[in-house]
């Protein structure tokens, strides 16, 4: 057995959802090796808690997804609500043996079955303690250009990181956050304006996804003016999308473009519905450990010296009203080997190149 596997379990159960004696957890484990999952319940049980497993593959679900019909995801959401509601506490992990596996699955049939799931997941966020992270299978591996072994070491080495650690400096961000109005980012191909007024900010560290290291808010929804150009690839419904530029007037995205021909791809996920083309979540990510991008959104939206900006839906936590069964975690990098750029609050200066300014942030500089 891989000690490493018990420190994650021990992780995830001791200090992401805090367990306690009694209470019920849901291991929601995709396409993820049975060694994991039995030092999960192992650690489940040694905290005099009750362990409950879903077991799923990316195959089944696509198949599943391919013939969506309403009466079929009515029905499996509300059974899977039912047992959600059962639970305390919920912990996902999703390996995936191939990152585009749900390519061929028609938008509308995609969207059919994420508006009904939509409900369970909402009713997680909401009620139950949860925590979400990947597997690393040798489709991580490569899509990020590293070995199998290497990038499982990087996995490990990001996932245990001692996220308490950084909780001081994190606290100081989320209060300038909260005390900003206008926010300013200048980089290559982008200059953006937008209100977070009276929008809480959240901190993001170890208790939510692994890995961790972001603040997020959200821009006041009709607020967000100008361009934006991001420079990280990126998937969203198992399409790849590359060098994306959006233009807002009023809050709204009017052009929306993506290089290699997917544009007319791009903008069909932001017809999807109408809070698709309005953004619900701006953060700073910034992760020691996470330096480029891999096409997967839980490591890239905390790589360091980045933010994203997310078409959809908003957090309840951090709500600007914005609706949508659309949220896709867009990013760009803004360390100086990136092309570098600025964030400014109320005017002044904040981060440069990725870099944080003031002296009681540089803790999250790494």
């Amino acid at each position: 057995m891989d000690p490493r596997y018990i420190q994650l379990a021990q992780q995830l159960i001791r200090y992401s959802t805090s367990l306690k004696k009694g209470e019920k957890i849901l291991l929601d484990l995709v396409d993820t090796p049975e060694p994991m999952a039995l030092e999960l319940i192992r650690e489940v049980r040694a905290r005099k808690a009750e362990p409950f497993v879903r077991l799923g593959t990316n195959k089944i679900s696509r198949e599943l997804m391919l013939g969506a019909t309403d009466v079929q995801y009515q029905t499996t959401a509300k059974h899977l609500l039912t047992e959600m509601k059962d639970m305390d506490a919920y912990i996902a992990i999703r390996g995936s043996h191939n990152i585009t596996e749900n390519s061929d699955v028609p938008a509308a049939k995609m969207g059919l079955a994420m508006k009904h799931l939509r409900k369970v997941m909402d009713h997680r966020v909401k009620k139950t303690k949860w925590c979400v992270l990947r597997w690393p299978h040798p489709a991580m591996a490569q899509q990020a250009g590293m070995s199998t072994e290497a990038f499982e070491d990087f996995y490990f080495e990001v996932c245990l990181l001692n996220y308490k650690a950084l909780l001081p400096a994190m606290k100081n961000l989320k209060k300038l956050m909260d005390a900003t109005d206008e926010v300013h980012i200048q980089s290559q191909g982008t200059d953006l304006r937008f209100s977070i007024q009276d929008i809480p900010s959240i901190i993001c560290g170890g208790n939510y996804n692994i890995p961790d290291g972001e603040v997020f808010t959200a821009p006041v929804k009709d607020s967000v003016e100008g361009v934006i150009s991001y420079n990280a690839p990126t998937i969203y419904r198992g399409i790849a999308f590359d060098g994306i530029q959006l233009t807002f007037e009023k809050g709204k995205i009017v052009k929306a473009e993506a290089s290699g021909g997917k544009t007319k791809e791009l903008n069909k996920i932001f017809n999807s519905d109408a809070g698709a083309r309005y953004v619900g979540e701006f953060a700073l990510g910034f992760n020691p450990v996470i330096r480029e991008p891999m096409r997967d959104i839980l490591f890239d939206e905390k790589i360091a010296g980045s933010f994203h900006f997310t078409p959809g839906q908003a957090y309840e936590e951090a709500d600007n009203g914005n609706r949508s069964t659309v949220h896709w975690d867009l990013v760009s990098i803004q360390r100086r080997d990136w092309g570098g750029g600025e964030i400014y609050f109320d005017g002044k200066l904040i981060r440069k190149d990725g870099i944080f300014l003031p002296k009681n942030l540089a803790k999250l500089n790494g």
